[in-house]
């Protein structure tokens, strides 16, 4: 497959072509811990690893690295308001490094009941100050900073390049300089590499460093930590939309100014926000729906990710209930048509390919018909990961009644290791768990018994106590099946 993707950088179609052959380095924008994930953050990660499959699918090896912010990321980007993670911390009576442990465990948990892959290497910041702080001794080496209250600030007047990927012009930054907010800063652009304690009096976590005791600035930490596992140059960074005009744009700006190297990275692809009835989803409002909110309206987080595919990455996405449950309708259509396709095959077709079952792994190719919408699914990828139109050929495939079952079924197992949808019947329970897997199917059939003989309040019960263990059970034409959440 050859790829294609839109660059922000420069706002153009670009094919891609990684560093080195055969092999891809991907830096994608991770949480950062003071709260629980909301559903329009999510966007991002389930971008994250449609990229990810994608690639892998097609034999790049690719080393996907994720940072953890449980420290410096201030509620304004651009220096200004309060520290997330203490604000948090105080809040709710927690250490700061409790919070982050809570919501990290919370955010993986999410993205597991997602089905969204697991990065390469999580690097959480607080494991890298040492990292972050020789950066910025490169960076003050080569003449890019100042000092000024406490402060150690990016001088962006330095680096003629500034705002290219947010398309900003020089002139209109120095412009704007007579409404600095930070009297410290020459520019209101100019950014902190590193605060001391004349930010914040009671700041909970400080480290030594040659401009004093303090913490990092926010950008410095991805910059440092992407460098570290991926090299002075990498293929790929991700984020979302809002990262574009500060958090990304003072990444670039840090990082070749250390390096000398240019470009720092060569594909910036961003995901457009989730929208809801009042404009697009925040913590700062106080009202944001997680994805716990939905499991509670008896949503299955793979329903919402089947409504996150529907959307391209770069559209702008409206939700609404009505549209979730439009996305749980369709998914539960998908797979009874799936599981329809599994019981005219021959058993060992499924059982094959369940054995073989994971992101990286592949089955023999179909042939004909089941071919030539695997070809025009490759293609939708192939297209700047256009799932809309990947769900389209995967649902023209259940269509056809010209392809063979088995056929179906191995391509069905192809595209499912793009979209990550958990497809194929089985394939969503725990591999060699039998022991559950014997108990849950007794529950199942207790169920039935009760609603034949009209118990629908034991029927409701069992429903409910495997709900509560984190298992889904839905009834459809083939029967009930289960699946964890």
């Amino acid at each position: 497959m050859a790829f294609t993707f839109f660059n922000t950088l420069g706002r153009r179609r670009q094919s891609f072509e990684p560093l080195q052959a055969g092999k891809v380095g991907f830096y994608g924008c991770g949480p950062t811990v003071y709260n629980y994930a909301h559903i329009g953050n999510l966007r991002a990660y389930v971008l994250h690893d449609i990229l990810v499959r994608s690639l892998r699918r097609t034999g790049y090896e690719v080393t996907h690295v994720m940072n953890i912010t449980d420290v410096g990321h201030l509620s304004g980007d651009n220096d200004e308001g309060d520290d997330k993670m203490l604000k948090s911390a105080e809040e709710r009576g927690k250490s700061v490094l409790e919070i982050a442990d809570f919501y990290t465990e919370a955010f993986f948990n999410d993205t597991g009941r997602m089905n969204i892959t697991p990065p390469t290497v999580v690097c959480r910041a607080t494991a890298h100050i040492p990292e972050m702080i020789a950066l910025i001794e490169r960076i003050e080496k080569n003449g890019f900073t100042y000092f000024a209250g406490g402060n150690l600030y990016f001088d962006i007047a330095k680096f003629p390049s500034y705002g290219a990927l947010a398309l900003l012009r020089m002139e209109d930054l120095r412009a704007g300089a007579r409404t600095a907010l930070d009297e410290n800063k020459r520019n209101p652009h100019d950014f902190a590499l590193w605060f001391t304690r004349s930010k914040f009096e009671n700041q909970a976590l400080t480290w030594e460093s040659p401009w004093g005791r303090g913490y990092p600035g926010w950008h410095i930490e991805c910059s440092a930590m992407s460098m570290k596992y991926l090299g002075e140059q990498f293929d790929i960074h991700s984020g979302g939309i809002d990262h574009i005009p500060i958090h990304h744009t003072n990444e670039i700006a840090q990082s070749e100014a250390a390096t000398g190297k240019k470009p720092w990275v060569g594909y910036w692809l961003h995901n457009e926000f989730l929208l809801l009835d009042k404009g697009k989803m925040a913590k700062s409002s106080g009202s944001f729906l997680t994805l716990q909110s939905l499991v509670d309206e008896g949503y299955d987080p793979l329903d919402y990710r089947y409504f996150l595919l529907g959307g391209h990455y770069r559209s702008q996405l409206q939700f609404s209930w009505e549209s979730l449950s439009g996305a749980r309708s369709a998914r539960k259509s998908l797979t009874d048509r799936i599981r329809s396709l599994a019981e005219k095959a021959p058993p060992a077709v499924l059982d094959n390919l369940l054995q073989g079952r994971g992101a990286e792994n592949q089955a023999e190719a179909p042939g004909g018909p089941a071919a030539e919408r695997l070809q025009a699914f490759n293609r939708a990828l192939e297209d700047d990961l256009s799932t809309p139109r990947a769900l389209a050929e995967l649902w023209g495939l259940l269509r056809d009644a010209s392809v063979e079952p088995e056929a179906a079924l191995a391509a069905v197992f192809d595209m499912d290791r793009a979209l990550g949808l958990k497809a194929l019947p089985g394939e969503d329970k725990p591999a060699g768990d039998e022991a559950l897997e014997r108990e849950i199917e007794g529950l199942i059939a207790e169920r039935m018994a009760a609603k034949k003989a009209k118990d629908f309040a034991r029927a409701d019960s069992i429903r409910q106590s495997l709900k509560e263990r984190g298992i889904a059970l839905e009834d459809g034409p083939a029967g009930t099946v289960w699946r964890r959440f």
